[in-house]
C-alpha cells in the first residue's frame, strides 16, 4: 500500500474514531440532561416545583407569623386522561398568612370497577414562589390507591415563608395526578381481579 493510502486511510480512521467518541459523549449528555434539570429546578425554583417529601416544622415554620401581610393561595387540580377519576381541591382560594401552617384537602373519587393506584405530582406558580411554599403532609408525597367506586378526602398541610418575596400577594398550589400502571396491574392480580 502506497504511503499516501496509508496517510488516507489513516485519517479517515482518526476521522471516525472523533466521530463515535462524540456520538458517546453526545449520549452520556443527554442521559444525564434529566436529571441535571431536574436537580437545577429544585434549586433555583423554576419550573414551579416543590421540595420532595416532607418539611420538618420545627426546623422551617418562622417563629412568628407575618399577620400584617396576606397571600391568597389558589388551588388546582388535573387528571390525566388516563385516570379514570375526579379530583378537586375542597376550597378553590385560602387567604394565608406568611410562617402560619394551614391545611386544606382535595378529593378524589375512583370511577371505575378496578382499584387504581396514582401518584399527583405538584407544582406551584409562580415558579420563584416554590421555594417559599412549604408542604409538611401531603398526599403527593405517596402513591395513592382508591378502590372500586371509593372517595377520599386527601390532606395537605402547608405554609408559606415570610421570605416569600412582599410583590407576590398569589399563588397557586397545582396538581396534576397520574395512573401508576404497573402498581395498579399489581393491586389487581392481589385482589383477584
Amino acid at each position: 500500500m502506497s504511503d499516501s493510502r496509508a496517510s488516507t486511510l489513516n485519517s479517515k480512521l482518526r476521522y471516525v474514531g472523533q466521530l463515535a467518541l462524540f456520538a458517546v459523549a453526545m449520549f452520556g449528555f443527554g442521559y444525564l440532561l434529566v436529571p441535571l434539570y431536574d436537580k437545577f429546578c429544585e434549586v433555583t425554583g423554576i419550573g414551579g416545583r416543590t421540595a420532595e417529601g416532607p418539611v420538618a416544622e420545627a426546623e422551617y415554620l418562622p417563629t412568628e407569623p407575618d399577620m400584617s401581610r396576606e397571600v391568597t393561595v389558589h388551588f388546582d387540580a388535573n387528571v390525566n386522561s388516563s385516570l379514570p377519576w375526579h379530583f378537586e381541591p375542597v376550597e378553590k382560594t385560602m387567604a394565608v398568612h406568611p410562617g402560619k401552617m394551614y391545611e386544606t384537602a382535595y378529593i378524589a373519587t375512583n370511577y371505575s370497577d378496578q382499584p387504581v393506584v396514582a401518584q399527583a405530582v405538584p407544582s406551584v406558580a409562580p415558579g420563584l414562589a416554590s421555594l417559599h411554599f412549604n408542604k409538611t403532609e401531603c398526599f403527593c408525597f405517596t402513591e395513592q390507591l382508591l378502590g372500586p367506586g371509593e372517595s377520599r378526602e386527601m390532606p395537605v398541610r402547608f405554609f408559606v415563608h415570610p421570605d416569600l418575596d412582599d410583590g407576590t400577594n398569589f399563588v397557586t398550589l397545582s396538581y396534576i395526578v397520574y395512573k401508576n400502571d404497573d402498581a395498579t396491574a399489581r393491586e389487581t392480580v392481589a385482589m383477584g381481579q
